[in-house]
């Protein structure tokens, strides 16, 4: 299973365990993804989170702007929870065009297959592709960017 985040969320820590905290900007990223990462502990733990969400299509996913069950094995995860630092108001920013693109506020709950369904339905010009993810060190490499950015737009 994958790590659990350790990081704080936006609202209680006591929250329903099958409940997955997701940055909203995770959701291109997991369809996307090939094997590359920061480190083979954080590909591991991102197969293992795609593994779940691909067994468990109706899991709960809180969309956040901070760390989540991804961000948990990334070796910049000090600097992702330093709120100032340059590198983690860079991520929380993509975080907030995806939300408001899907005009959903930063804590708002769904299941995993409708949340998927919902940003590929709204992120789908190439504009906004470009926006959310221009400046991701792995947009060459990522299926849904590529993908994505091919739409008109």
């Amino acid at each position: 299973m994958f790590e659990k985040s350790i990081c704080k969320s936006e609202t209680d820590s006591k929250s329903d365990p099958e409940l997955l905290n997701i940055r909203a900007h995770h959701l291109c990223c997991i369809q996307g993804f090939q094997g590359y990462g920061y480190s083979p502990a954080f590909v591991a733990n991102m197969r293992a989170v795609i593994s779940d969400l691909e067994a468990f299509p109706s899991r709960p996913l809180k969309l956040v702007t901070v760390c989540d069950a991804i961000c948990v094995s990334c070796p910049s995860k000090r600097e992702c929870t330093v709120q100032e630092s340059v590198l983690s108001q860079k991520i929380r920013k993509m975080d907030l065009i995806v939300l408001d693109i899907l005009k959903l506020d930063a804590g708002t709950v769904l299941n995993a297959d409708e949340a998927f369904k919902l940003i590929n339905s709204k992120l789908n010009k190439a504009s906004d592709v470009e926006e959310v993810c221009g400046t991701c060190k792995w947009r060459q490499k990522c299926l849904w960017y590529v993908q994505a950015g091919k739409q008109e737009g």
